[in-house]
C-alpha cells in the first residue's frame, strides 16, 4: 500500500514539474525585464555624470578631444576634395592613420611618436630602395632570394635592437615603424610595379599627417608634459603634508579611528599619499616626453626633468613612512586615550612643523625659487626635544615596571625548568638505549609513561604562570602602539632631510631664483650644479 501511494505521489509530482519550471522561467524573465528597464532609465544620467566628471577633473581633456576631431577633419579633406584625391589617391588613408596613432595628449608624447614615425619611415624607405636597386640588377630567382635574405637579416637585427634599454626607452616606436615600412616596400616591390611612386605618395601622406599633429600639439592650446611633471611634484608634496597633519590630528582625536578602518578609499589621509605611491611609472613617462619638448631654461641649462624623477623617488620612500603612520590608526590594539593625551602637544607641534616644511618645498618648486633658509626651524627641534622629554617622563610605560621585570624573571625560570626536564628526558632515553634485553625495553616504556605524565603536570603548572605574565604585561602592551607611532613620526622628520636635499639639488640644476622674503624683485643666479647635469637628463632628440 505504501508503495502504491508513493508511486501516485511521484506521478503527481512529475506531472506538476513542467508547470513549476515554466513559472520559474517566467519569474526570472520578468525580473530581468524590470532590471533592464530600470537600467535603461538611469543610463542617460550615469553617462552624463561620467562625461561631466571626466571634464571637470581635467578640462584639457575636452580641448584634446576637439583637437583630434579637427585634425581628423583636415586630413579627411585629402579624400573629400577631388584635386587632392587625384594627387594622393588611396594613399591619403595613411595621413588619417597617422593622425589617429601619433596625436597624443601632451606635446612631448606627440613629438616622440611623430618624429619616431617620420624617422623610421625615411630610413626604411631609403634602405628598401637601395635593396630594390641592387635586386633589380639580378635575375628573377636571385632577386627573390636576395629580397628574402634582406627581409630576414633586417627583421632579425631590428627586433634584437629593440631590446637595448636606450632604444626601447626612446625609439621603440620608430623601430617598429621602420620594420613595418621596410617590409611593405621591399616585399611588394617584387610583384608591384612602380612601387617608388606608391612609396612617395605614402611618405607625403604620412608627412602631412605628422605636420598636422605637430601643429595641433605645439601651437593650438599646447599641453606640456614638463608642466604636468612639475605640477604633479607640487601636488605630491602638498598631499603628503595634508596626510601627515590629518593623520596626527585623527590619532589624538580618537573619534574617527574606528570609522576610518572601513572607509580607507574615501579617507583624505589615504587620498593624500596615494598619488605618491603610484607615481613611479607616471613620472618616468612624463620625464621622457618632456625631454622631447622644445622648452629650455631661460637662463642657463636645459630643464632637468630627470631630477624630478629623483625627487619623486625620495617622496615615495617618504610616503612609505606615512603609510605606516596611517596604519597605526587601524591597529587592533590601541593605546588608551588618557595615555595618548600626555604626548598630544609635542606630537601635534612636530607634525605641524613637518607639514610646514613640505608646504614650503611645494611653494619653492611652484615659484621656481630656492627654499627658505629657515625651512627646518627651531620649533621643529623644540618639538622633538619636548616629545623626547615627555617619553622619558613616563618610564613605566615604555621601559616596563617592577611587575613587568618580575614577570620576565618568572618566564626565564619557567623556560630554564622546561629545558632541564627535556635534558633529563633525553638522558634517560640514551641510558635505556644501551640495554638490549626485554627488561630494558619494559623499563624504558615505564619511564616514558612517567615522563609523559610529568610533562602534562608541568604544562598545567606553567599555564597559570604564563597567564599571570600576560596580565602583568598588559600595561606595557598598551603603550606599544604609541611607541610605534612616535618612532614613525621621528622617522618622518629624519627622512625630511633627504627630501629637502633633492629639492635643493633640483633648484641648483634648474637655476632657481634665490629666496627673497619680500619677493619684490627676482634675483636669478646660475649656480654650478653639484653633479654633472648631462647625467641626470635624457638627451635632446629633436631640438
Amino acid at each position: 500500500m505504501a508503495t502504491i501511494i508513493h508511486e501516485g505521489m511521484e506521478t503527481e509530482m512529475n506531472g506538476n514539474e513542467p508547470n513549476g519550471v515554466l513559472e520559474k522561467v517566467k519569474t526570472n524573465w520578468k525580473r530581468c525585464m524590470i532590471e533592464l528597464s530600470r537600467k535603461s532609465k538611469t543610463f542617460p544620467g550615469c553617462l552624463w555624470r561620467t562625461i561631466w566628471k571626466a571634464g571637470r577633473e581635467d578640462p584639457r581633456r575636452m580641448i584634446h578631444a576637439f583637437k583630434v576631431g579637427i585634425s581628423l577633419t583636415l586630413v579627411s579633406l585629402l579624400y573629400l576634395i577631388e584635386p587632392l584625391f587625384k594627387d594622393f589617391g588611396t594613399g591619403a588613408i595613411w595621413a588619417l592613420m597617422t593622425v589617429v596613432v601619433v596625436l597624443e595628449f601632451t606635446a612631448g608624447a606627440t613629438l616622440c611618436k611623430g618624429l619616431n614615425r617620420g624617422l623610421g619611415t625615411v630610413l626604411a624607405g631609403s634602405l628598401a630602395f637601395f635593396i630594390n636597386y641592387i635586386a633589380t640588377k639580378s635575375g628573377s630567382v636571385v632577386r627573390a632570394v636576395f629580397i628574402g635574405a634582406a627581409v630576414f637579416l633586417i627583421g632579425t637585427a631590428a627586433t634584437y635592437v629593440r631590446f637595448f634599454p636606450y632604444i626601447k626607452k626612446n625609439y621603440d616606436y620608430g623601430v617598429v615603424i621602420f620594420l613595418l615600412t621596410f617590409n611593405l616596400i621591399t616585399v611588394s616591390s617584387y610583384r608591384v610595379e612602380n612601387v617608388i611612386k606608391i612609396a612617395h605618395d605614402r611618405f607625403y601622406a604620412i608627412s602631412i599627417g605628422c605636420a598636422i599633429c605637430l601643429f595641433m600639439s605645439l601651437v593650438v592650446f599646447p599641453i606640456w608634459s614638463g608642466e604636468d611633471l612639475h605640477n604633479s611634484t607640487i601636488g605630491k608634496l602638498e598631499g603628503l603634508a595634508k596626510s601627515i597633519e590629518a593623520c596626527v590630528n585623527e590619532y589624538f582625536n580618537d573619534s574617527g579611528i574606528k570609522e576610518n578602518q572601513e572607509k580607507s578609499e574615501e579617507d583624505p589621509i589615504y587620498n593624500g599619499y596615494r598619488a605618491v605611491l603610484d607615481s613611479k611609472s607616471i613620472d618616468e613617462t612624463l620625464a621622457l616626453y618632456a625631454s622631447w619638448e622644445p622648452r629650455h631654461s631661460r637662463h642657463c641649462y636645459r630643464f632637468p626633468w630627470q631630477q624630478y624623477v629623483k625627487v619623486g623617488a625620495v617622496l615615495r620612500q617618504f610616503g612609505y613612512t606615512v603609510v605606516a603612520l596611517h596604519g597605526c590608526l587601524q591597529t587592533e590594539i590601541q593605546t588608551p586615550r588618557s595615555v595618548r593625551a600626555r604626548f598630544k602637544d609635542p606630537c601635534i607641534r612636530l607634525a605641524g612643523e613637518v607639514t610646514k616644511a613640505l608646504m614650503e618645498l611645494a611653494n619653492s618648486i611652484r615659484r621656481r625659487r630656492h627654499c627658505s633658509p629657515e625651512i627646518l626651524s627651531d620649533h621643529l627641534h623644540e618639538a622633538l626635544k619636548d616629545l623626547n622629554t615627555a617619553i622619558k617622563s613616563q618610564p613605566r610605560l615604555f621601559l616596563g615596571s617592577k611587575k613587568n621585570q618580575a614577570a620576565t624573571n618568572m618566564l626565564a625560570l619557567a623556560a630554564a625548568h622546561a629545558a632541564r626536564c627535556k635534558q633529563e628526558k633525553d638522558h634517560g632515553i640514551s641510558l635505556a638505549s644501551v640495554k638490549t634485553d626485554s627488561s630494558a625495553f619494559l623499563e624504558w616504556k615505564r619511564k616514558r609513561v612517567v615522563s609523559e605524565k610529568a610533562k602534562e603536570n608541568e604544562r598545567k603548572a606553567l599555564r597559570p604562570q604564563l597567564s599571570k605574565i600576560a596580565i602583568t604585561s598588559l600595561e606595557f602592551s598598551e603603550a606599544l602602539p604609541f611607541a610605534a607611532f612616535a618612532s614613525l613620526l621621528v622617522e618622518i622628520v629624519a627622512r625630511l632631510d633627504n627630501v629637502i636635499e633633492e629639492v635643493e639639488e633640483l633648484g641648483r640644476i634648474a637655476c632657481y631664483k634665490e629666496f627673497d622674503p619680500d619677493d619684490d624683485e627676482i634675483i636669478v643666479t646660475c649656480r654650478k650644479p653639484a653633479v654633472d647635469v648631462t647625467k641626470n637628463q635624457l638627451p635632446s632628440h629633436a631640438f
